[in-house]
């Protein structure tokens, strides 16, 4: 389960603007090997593709991730590997879950591991760029 905020959340300025995540970029080497990494070998599906943006993720569960070609950019952009802050939500069975992405090849920085809030494992992907994954429920 995600973790949960013990503080309220500040009431939002008079204003009735309300931004929301919408996607969040990986730095990749080659966005084509990429992709198929995310998409077959992970699972997420291509939520956007045009040019340079493409997404995956389902984007009626939260935001995506913008598989971001850093050579494409001007001036082009290093990757940069380690830790991403990104969070997936995994429905089912944590652990068999993991065992599942184990065996079609995802590389763990780290098994589930019981935490105070909860189960989490950290994968990484080909380019070094490593996300954290969570039981939904």
């Amino acid at each position: 389960m995600a973790p949960k905020s013990k503080s309220k959340a500040s009431p939002p300025a008079k204003s009735r603007v309300a931004p929301w995540v919408a996607s969040t970029a990986v730095v990749v080497k080659n966005r084509a090997n990429s992709l198929r990494w995310y998409t077959e070998v992970l699972g997420l599906p291509v939520a956007f593709s045009a040019d340079h943006w493409v997404t995956v993720g389902n984007a009626r569960k939260g935001g995506a991730i913008h598989v971001c070609q850093g050579s494409d950019l001007d001036p082009p952009v290093s990757l940069e590997p380690g830790n991403s802050g990104i969070l997936l939500l995994m429905a089912g069975d944590f652990h068999a879950n993991c065992e599942e992405l184990k065996s079609r090849g995802v590389e763990f920085v780290e098994g589930p591991t019981q935490r105070p809030w909860g189960w989490d494992a950290t994968i990484r992907d080909p380019d070094g760029n490593e996300l954290l994954l969570m039981p939904a429920e």
